[in-house]
This record gives C-alpha cells, sequence and structure tokens, in this order.
C-alpha cells in the first residue's frame, strides 16, 4: 500500500499495517498519515480481500524471485523517507523493521530479541559546555578562538608552550628532521603547524609524518600534555577552524588537542616578535626546525562527548527439516545501513554535500536479493540439508561493527557455520558484458570449481579473488576461519554520493545474480560433505594512501571499541608477525616500547621502521603480555 501525492512515501507489509490500524500511537513515524488512512479505510479493506484472493493462485508469485518484488523492497529502503538509514537513527530502525517484518513474514524464525540483536555505535561528536582556553589576559572563545579536536582527550591541562615548527620527528634513507631535538618538551604544550613544507606538491615526501594524529603522537612521545595546531597563511589563508567530527576511532589521543586561529597563536608568539606566517614561511625555505620555548603559560579544558547510541542486525533463521544437520548452518548476509545524510567523517565522497545518502545500490540491493532468496528457499526448505541463517547487518559503513559484534556474541557455534555469504552492491552489472565480482573463491576446497560451473549455467562473467579478506562484512567471518563468499558488481561514480538512487538500478542483473546466488546455496547446502575451510590471504585494508616500507602481515580489528590496543583479526602465514609467533587475538599495546592505542598509533608506529629492522611487541594474551620480536 503507498500513499504518495508528493509527500514521503511507505510501502508496509501486511502484518505492520494492521499492527498500525490496531496500535497507533506505537507507530508514531506514521502518525501523519494517521487521519489519511483511517479516511481510506474502505479501500484498503479492498485492496487486502485482493491480496488473500491472489494468495490462492499458484505458488510461482512466492517461490520465484520476481523483479517487481525485488523493487518494492529497493523502493522502500532507498528512499528520502528513511534518510539514508543511517545507524542509531529512527529511520535506521524503520529499516531495520522492515526487513524483520518481511522474514518474518515469509515464514523464517526470529533470533534474539524478536529478530534483533543489538549493539551501540558512536554516530557523532559534539562539543560540551566545559572546553576554554586562556593564557596571560587572555580568554578564548570556543567555535570562535578555538576548537578542541574529536580525538583530544577529556580534561584540564597546563603548562608552557613550545613552538615546534611542523612537529616532525623522523630520520629515514634521504631525509631527516627533528623538531624536537634539544628540546625539554614533558609537562609543555606544543604549538605545531598544520601540513608541511610541501603540501602542494606530487609524490611529497613529507605526507608520511603530516597527519594530525601522527604528529599529536609524536608530541604525546616527548612528554607534552597536549598540542596546539595552527594553520599557516600558505596552509589555509581563510584560517577557518577545524569543524569536529567523529572519525570512526573509539578511543582519544591520551593528551589535549585543539585547533586555534593564527591570531591566537600570533598573540602567544608576540614575545618572540614573530608570527605565524614568519615561521611558516622560514620553515618552508629551509626545510630545517626553527623550535624555541615560550615564557607563556597556557591553561585549557576539553570536554567532547561521544553520542553512544544503540543500533542492530535482523537475523532470523530458515531451520532445516533434516534433524542429522541440525547443528549445521549456512549464513546469507547483506549490510542495510548507509551513510545518512553524508558530511565529513561520514565516508561520503562528496563530504561537503549535506543531501540525503538513498543507496540503492549500496546496500539496498543486497537486502533485496537476500530476502528474495530467503522467500525461495522457504518453499523449498524439504529438501535443505543445512539451517540457513539469514543476517542483515548494521553499521557496516562504520568498519563493519556489525558482523564484528555477530561474529563475537554468534547465537550458534561459530564451528558449526559452513559458510558465509555476503551480498554487498549488486545493482550496477553491465547487462551486455553481465560481469560480477566473487571474492573468497579460495577459502574453501573445491569452491572455485563449483562457483565456475554454476558462473557457465547463468553465462555470469565471473571474475573471481580467491583471497578472503575483503572491505564488508565478511571479512569477520573469514577472520573466525569461515569460508565466504562475497558478491558484487563493482564500484561506480555514484557510490557514496547522494546519486546512487533507483533509477539508476538495473533490476534484471540484480534478478539474475539472486538466482545464481540461490543455486550456489542449493549446490552447497546439499553436499554430502561441506567443503573444508583454507586460508586464502588475506590481503590487509590498504590504510588510506600511505604507503609502508613494512609491514607485519596481518589484518587489524577496525572495528574493536573502548579496548586500549589494536587487536589482530588474522596473522598471514610466512609474515614477520607469524614468524615472530604473533598469534589472532592478539592485542598489540606497544611497539618498541611505545604505547599502541588504536589503529592510528598502529600505523604510524608501524611509519617508523624500516626493512631489516628487529623490534619488539608487546601484546595481550589471554590476560598476560607477550613480549615478541619481529624481524621486519
Amino acid at each position: 500500500v503507498r500513499f504518495d501525492e508528493g509527500e514521503p512515501r511507505f510501502i508496509l507489509g501486511l502484518s505492520t499495517l494492521l499492527e498500525i490500524f490496531s496500535y497507533p500511537n506505537s507507530y508514531p513515524e506514521f502518525k501523519y498519515f494517521g487521519e489519511r488512512i483511517m479516511k481510506r479505510i474502505t479501500l484498503t479493506l479492498v485492496l487486502l480481500a485482493m491480496f488473500i484472493l491472489n494468495m490462492f493462485d499458484a505458488n510461482a508469485a512466492t517461490d520465484e524471485i520476481t523483479i517487481s518484488e525485488l523493487k518494492d523492497h529497493i523502493t522502500f529502503l532507498a528512499s528520502d523517507s528513511l534518510k539514508g538509514r543511517k545507524p542509531g537513527t529512527p529511520e535506521g530502525r524503520i529499516a531495520a523493521e522492515y526487513i524483520r517484518d518481511q522474514l518474518k513474514a515469509i515464514g523464517l524464525d526470529l533470533l534474539g530479541e524478536n529478530g534483533f540483536q543489538y549493539f551501540p555505535v558512536i554516530t557523532g561528536i559534539r562539543i560540551g559546555d566545559n572546553n576554554s582556553f586562556l593564557f596571560n589576559e587572555y580568554v578564548g572563545k570556543v567555535k570562535d578562538d578555538f576548537t578542541p579536536l574529536s580525538f583530544s582527550t577529556n580534561g584540564s591541562s597546563t603548562g608552557h608552550v613550545i613552538f615546534v615548527g611542523y612537529g616532525f620527528d623522523f630520520e629515514n634513507d634521504s631525509l631527516a628532521w627533528h623538531d624536537y631535538q634539544g628540546l625539554e618538551v614533558k609537562g609543555k604544550w606544543c604549538l605545531i603547524l598544520r601540513g608541511n613544507p610541501e603540501t602542494d606538491t606530487p609524490n611529497n615526501p613529507y605526507m608520511l609524518y603530516s597527519s594530525l594524529r601522527k604528529k599529536v603522537l609524536t608530541a604525546k612521545d616527548h612528554g607534552a600534555v597536549g598540542v596546539l595546531f595552527v594553520s599557516g597563511e600558505k596552509f589555509d589563508k581563510k584560517d577557518e577552524l577545524i569543524d569536529p567530527y567523529f572519525d570512526k576511532s573509539y578511543s582519544d589521543a591520551g593528551i589535549s588537542v585543539l585547533h586555534i586561529k593564527r591570531s591566537v597563536a600570533d598573540l602567544l608568539l608576540k614575545e618572540q616578535n614573530k608570527t605565524i606566517a614568519s615561521m611558516e614561511a622560514e620553515s618552508d625555505s629551509t626545510k630545517k626546525p626553527n623550535s624555541f620555548e615560550l615564557a607563556t603559560k597556557v591553561t585549557s579544558s576539553v570536554e567532547i562527548i561521544k553520542n553512544k547510541v544503540p543500533t542492530q542486525n535482523v537475523v532470523a533463521m530458515l531451520p532445516s527439516v533434516d534433524q542429522s544437520v541440525a547443528d549445521e548452518y549456512l549464513v546469507i548476509g547483506a549490510h542495510y545501513d548507509h551513510l545518512g545524510f553524508g558530511g565529513p567523517g561520514s565516508g561520503s565522497r562528496k563530504p561537503d554535500t549535506l543531501a540525503i545518502h538513498n543507496g540503492a545500490d549500496d546496500n539496498a540491493s543486497g537486502i533485496a536479493a537476500m530476502v528474495e532468496i530467503a522467500e525461495k528457499l522457504v518453499s523449498q526448505k524439504a529438501q535443505l540439508k543445512q539451517n540457513i541463517i539469514f543476517i542483515a547487518f548494521g553499521a557496516e559503513e562504520m568498519g563493519t561493527i556489525g558482523s564484528r559484534y555477530f561474529t563475537n556474541n554468534s547465537p550458534v557455534d561459530l564451528k558449526k557455520i559452513k559458510y558465509m555469504m555476503n551480498i554487498d552492491m549488486i545493482g550496477r552489472m553491465e547487462q551486455e558484458e553481465k560481469s560480477i565480482i566473487i571474492g573468497g573463491t579460495g577459502t574453501a576446497k573445491g569452491l572455485d570449481e563449483i562457483i565456475k560451473r554454476t558462473s557457465d549455467k547463468f553465462n555470469l562473467n565471473a571474475k573471481i579473488s580467491p583471497e578472503g579478506y575483503g572491505p564488508s562484512d565478511h571479512a569477520n567471518f573469514y577472520a573466525k576461519d569461515i569460508p565466504v563468499m562475497f558478491f558484487f558488481t563493482g564500484a561506480h561514480q555514484d557510490y557514496h554520493t547522494p546519486e546512487d538512487d533507483i533509477e539508476f538500478v538495473n533490476f534484471k542483473g540484480i534478478k539474475t545474480i539472486s538466482d545464481y546466488v540461490h543455486d550456489l546455496i542449493w549446490k552447497l547446502t546439499n553436499l554430502d560433505e561441506p567443503l573444508a575451510y583454507q586460508e586464502a590471504g588475506p590481503k590487509t585494508k590498504s590504510m588510506g594512501r600511505r604507503k609502508f616500507k613494512v609491514t607485519l602481515g596481518i589484518m587489524p580489528d577496525v572495528a574493536a571499541s573502548d579496548i586500549k590496543g589494536m587487536g589482530v583479526n588474522l596473522v598471514m602465514k610466512g609474515r614477520p608477525a607469524e614468524r615472530a609467533g604473533m598469534q589472532k587475538g592478539d592485542l598489540i599495546v606497544a611497539m618498541e616500547g611505545k604505547p599502541v592505542n588504536d589503529i592510528y598509533e598502529y600505523m604510524n608506529r608501524l611509519s617508523d621502521f624500516k626493512v631489516g629492522q628487529r623490534i619488539s611487541v608487546e601484546v595481550m594474551r589471554n590476560g598476560k603480555k607477550e613480549i615478541l620480536i619481529v624481524e621486519l
């Protein structure tokens, strides 16, 4: 039932519609339509009668995957009324309820709490009331003169100020820069220029050392109580304060971090008859340290409030009637969340544009396929030889948090999960080429052959990749030694933009892939024996644009929260970490005696090492600290 006329549109399942009529106060999101619904009750009853009559018309309409039903699911999930399905929002909850109701209506058993598995996420940050910055007679105004950065620690700090140029302290084969040399930094604030001397230069040799977090980590290693960032005229002529946003890291820097206006920094430098503009120009021209200590003492307090809210996975099961496989499972998954209105830190490729990111391809397409595959399998459950769990993951766009939570809190024994199939972005298949990307084909013995034969049957150009790791929810299952398959039709220019809309979706392609995945499920669940897991990769997640000279050979746990350290999701065979005895599940807490509190500090520590170097890595394992010697 649709209510249009230029207003937000809802597509309601029969059971949901009846609940709204019976308990209207429980559905505030539909309150606006209450009077309209009641006025149209007669028409609705007629439509319901037609629906009931249609149920008696052969089972073909429900037994087969149809383009019309795929389109209905995506029309609802990618509508403007759901505002981009951001985790932790009312609209994200509506999307989850819609999926839950669909799975329940077709006959699946709901798991968890009425089909939901709850977990917390941080959806953003805000600046609290207890933020201050003062020195001498000057009292700064938050958001006008200064702003705390999102990864600053909360609390108060007092200390003298040292200007340390660009805040560099590194040495490699061809380049060296030591802004802290000869300075006593402990207990003091570091005033640091943003950027580097060659910000606009291609193949910039300073980029590896120029991130804000890298500079803060360097200052903290020298004992600083806080960092004051300032923009030089060359770096930012307008001198705009950084807009604090949640950067998807659950841990803070461990010290206070502020961004101050250039005029404020010039007041600090006044005693030396210097300005930020002159210091930036000197550093850029000489490419040498120009550090010095100031007599001024700064006092600051920081209060950053993280907005932690609950969201959910949707979990349901189609049990096999064969009791001999009562403890064997195949998991079909797809994430339903997207980027909301976008903006800085959201993952949008247009972060300066605040607009609804509907995510029709990413990943309403995968959810639609999953629901339709489930419906078809229900009609065939008498022949299934494995239980099938269907999961709509939440918070994938925030770092595969939902799937990570599921694998750490599974309602079934993970060792009994024989395969995991992840459907993510299958809505843009080129119809003429009929190509699909399939990852994880090497994670089970003989899996690649089954995939190739099935691809030929459907006349699909399958571009296969054996590696189990990938930038989606299946990676967390692979880390638990579960064979995985990842179905994907490729990125496109509308990926993570407001233009990922339903009018660009290839529904014929989604149906083909849905039928294809269904056929694979059928083959895998009816094997005499499940295929044996085997390790295939992984290739670790790319850390932005950085190119590291060395790697440990691990897959980091990027989804862990509220933990000091960096978890190890997987250790690759034959790589430095494995040779040193590192194990999956270890928590890296220090490298070369310097703390590692999160993945950002891990990356920054890694950038300091060289090929052939021997380093110590401290890990927590089963509650005890272990020291590993790693040959890079």
